[in-house]
């Protein structure tokens, strides 16, 4: 519920016991404050556990170590939301390839490693049927070693969703991938659980980590529609 402020509160902003004041424009207001949602799944918390270390690692860095990642950052580039280039700086480098290599069991590089990029998966094809949930790459990766896969998939959409890719959530990694098929229904039902008619689109996307360096390959698109099956 909003409540309009006297004179008295012209400036104010912020939240402070249990209400908010903002200003909309030109419109300034009071507001009962929101706290969101307390529910995490254990991907968050393990993610919020990842950057937990590495902030505090970054911390106990000596000062020739991070000149040498802000030395790295001004030779690597990072991407927008809007997919445009830019500078990134030796701490959120030292973020991003510190996560992958954490996440896939390995220890916190404290000096930037030696980058050579990852190639982009191939193309995909997925199997959803009955209780049947496939996914096979077209082609295997020329070299896996030390490479994992990465599965993403959102919970099923309905027919009318045509775009929901953003929704995706870790839901496999596969070490060493080759082009045999993983079955993902175990992952996936523990995740979402059963698809049914009413949501049986699933949007994914994937790409490839190098679990040494924590170079992350691009990322590929795809989409399953789920049927029943005989």
């Amino acid at each position: 519920m909003k409540y309009i402020p006297s004179i008295a509160f012209e400036e104010m902003s912020g939240s402070a016991k249990g209400v908010t004041a903002a200003k909309v424009k030109s419109r300034k207001y009071i507001r009962n404050r929101g706290y969101g949602g307390s529910t995490r799944t254990s991907y968050q918390a393990s993610v919020k556990s990842v950057f937990k270390q590495l902030s505090q690692a970054w911390k106990g860095l000596t000062s020739a170590q991070i000149l040498a990642w802000n030395a790295a950052a001004n030779t690597a580039e990072g991407r927008s939301v809007l997919g445009t280039k830019s500078k990134i700086s030796g701490a959120n480098l030292f973020m991003r390839l510190n996560y992958w290599v954490v996440f896939c069991g390995g220890q916190i590089m404290t000096t930037p490693p030696t980058l050579a990029g990852v190639e982009t998966p191939s193309s995909a094809t997925i199997v959803c049927q009955g209780d049947t949930f496939t996914f096979k790459l077209d082609q295997a990766i020329a070299d896996n070693g030390g490479i994992y896969l990465v599965i993403e998939a959102t919970e099923g959409q309905s027919n009318g969703v045509t775009r929901a890719y953003s929704k995706a959530a870790n839901i496999k990694m596969v070490e060493e991938p080759t082009a045999a098929a993983v079955d993902i229904h175990s992952e996936y039902a523990a995740k979402y659980g059963a698809l049914s008619a009413g949501a049986p689109k699933v949007f994914f996307r994937y790409f490839y980590v190098n679990s040494s360096t924590g170079e992350k390959s691009g990322t590929m698109l795809a989409e399953a529609t789920w049927t029943a099956g005989a």
